[in-house]
């Protein structure tokens, strides 16, 4: 009997029903914060071995990338050889990881209700989870602006560019947009230790 295997267009539909019903577990090993640990932890040695910081930049920004595209053609490949229904599972969990539509829409919630309270501390607090910048001493319209903003960004970052990617390849080019958005938040800073060696993953 031949297993019956899903469509793309239905994988992806599915990922996107359990990101809305189930969003982003703590407990859950997310891809996301693997790839970015994994930039990280190169970043120093990559510095050593290429003296020019914005050479080792590149180095580490072709690596996260071509190791996250591996892994997961690796995982998806693998998965279908033991049965097309386990091939199924994976495609659509590494999919699902790849969207952040409920995560988003509860920190902005968050946002909104601590501002209808009129408690700007709790507002500031759950705006940093949102934005990068110290939060401290926003007043209300500068709170609703960051989280608007924030919004606006994500909405790109963790819906709709994911989809576009995963329509156009699958989970694997879903996941390779991921790695180059978490090269992008790891090393995409206008400072001195990051304007160079981060300027080819920003």
């Amino acid at each position: 009997m031949t297993a019956v295997t899903l469509d793309l267009e239905y994988q992806i539909l599915i990922a996107i029903t359990l990101d809305l019903l189930i969003g982003d577990p703590r407990w859950f090993p997310h891809p996301v914060k693997i790839i970015g640990t994994f930039a990280s932890l190169l970043e120093t040695p990559f510095r050593r071995i290429f003296r020019n910081p914005g050479l080792a930049g590149i180095m580490t920004a072709i690596t996260v990338i071509s190791a996250t595209a591996a892994a997961a053609y690796g995982a998806v490949r693998g998965a279908y050889l033991i049965h097309p229904l386990v091939g199924e599972f994976i495609s659509i969990i590494l999919l699902y990881t790849c969207f952040a539509a409920r995560d988003l829409a509860e920190h902005a919630m968050a946002v909104y209700k601590s501002l209808v309270r009129n408690d700007l501390s709790d507002a500031r607090s759950r705006v940093s989870f949102m934005v990068g910048r110290d939060t401290d001493q926003l007043d209300e319209a500068e709170i609703t602006r960051a989280a608007v903003e924030s919004v606006a960004e994500n909405t790109v970052d963790g819906v709709t560019a994911p989809v576009f990617f995963a329509v156009l390849g699958g989970p694997v080019a879903a996941m390779i947009y991921k790695s180059v958005s978490t090269l992008d938040s790891t090393f995409g800073y206008r400072n001195a230790r990051y304007l160079e060696f981060g300027w080819a993953s920003a």
